[in-house]
């Protein structure tokens, strides 16, 4: 990734006649494979991942550059019935990148029959983004047996008819060149946006936060994971070889408190060893990582501490005119 300065009008200039670049937000409900594809065109891991649902809080840039097109991927939360007002900015979160969308790439669970939360999708695609193209890359084919995808596909697509489709594996690679020349041929001719080295506008110490709190999802169960959040609070270069970064892992209530630190600290030094060794690939210097754990009552109910954690709800805008 790089936050260096560059001159738009020079790229312009390399481009080939024809060169492809817009903003493709990927939607769909939670835990369907949309930050597993992102990572999978971009050959490397720029979106948490975990198995359990509403793991993606933010929106997320992804940025796929080729000689004939540059692919902005907006990887956004789960698509969900929100509980709390966390779920609402997820939601909301999600529901204002289609406004600038100049495609949507829906990515539904084809191993199953659409559910009330691929209908709302539905529902949403048809007014928010009435007028912007969209493709369904009916993702995880490795995981039904055909007669199942005959019949789910089917149901999927009397959702949004007109929608264009795919059957894919995000993870076992299925369809996912063809699904991505899809992607290109439908947007719209156009410049590079960002340098072609980058690959998300993401600054560095929301990623390591986003790091850590993957590792608390993979090594955590039950209610606690949703219940977590993570600000970094001190990120300092020691020296050409070492990194200082302190972090504050927040959750609701005193007994989520105990199991996240563990007995004699144990789950808490765990979270730690295993986030340090992919922040130090990524930030390219050995890591001294300290974590803190503290309890914010309720946070995921309260704006003003959802604001505190990073969590600003997006503002109502109108759709962008075609």
């Amino acid at each position: 990734m790089t936050e260096e300065p560059f001159d738009l009008e020079s790229l312009d200039e390399e481009l080939p006649p024809g060169h492809k670049s817009g903003f493709v937000a990927v939607v769909g409900r939670p835990n369907v494979g949309k930050s597993t594809l992102m990572n999978a065109y971009l050959g490397e891991k720029v979106a948490i991942v975990s198995p359990k649902p509403q793991t993606t809080r933010l929106r997320q840039l992804g940025i796929l550059t080729r000689e004939d097109a540059q692919v902005i991927f907006v990887d956004t939360p789960g698509i969900h019935r929100p509980l709390h007002k966390l779920g609402e900015f997820m939601v909301e979160t999600a529901i204002d990148a289609l406004r600038d969308a100049d495609l949507v790439l829906w990515l539904v669970d084809v191993s199953t029959a659409p559910t009330d939360e691929d209908r709302q999708i539905a529902d949403i695609l048809r007014s928010e983004a009435p007028d912007t193209p969209v493709l369904i890359a009916m993702n995880k084919v490795d995981l039904v047996a055909p007669d199942r995808l005959a019949v789910n596909s089917a149901a999927y697509r009397e959702l949004l008819p007109d929608a264009d489709w795919i059957a894919i594996s995000a993870t076992r690679g299925d369809g996912r060149d063809e699904l991505l020349s899809m992607i290109i041929e439908r947007l719209p001719e156009g410049p590079r946006y960002y340098p072609p080295d980058q690959l998300s506008d993401t600054a560095l110490r929301d990623i390591v936060a986003e790091v850590i709190r993957e590792k608390a999802l993979f090594h955590l169960r039950q209610e606690v994971p949703h219940s977590i959040a993570v600000v970094v609070e001190e990120f300092k270069r020691r020296s050409d070889d070492m990194t200082y970064i302190s972090a504050t892992v927040y959750v609701e209530r005193d007994s989520q408190k105990r199991i996240v630190i563990g007995r004699d600290g144990a789950m808490l030094r765990k979270i730690g060893q295993s986030a340090r060794a992919e922040i130090e690939a990524i930030v390219g210097t050995r890591v001294y990582l300290e974590l803190w754990v503290k309890v914010l009552k309720n946070w995921r109910k309260d704006e003003a501490a959802l604001r505190r954690l990073g969590y600003r709800m997006p503002k109502r805008r109108k759709r962008k005119k075609r």
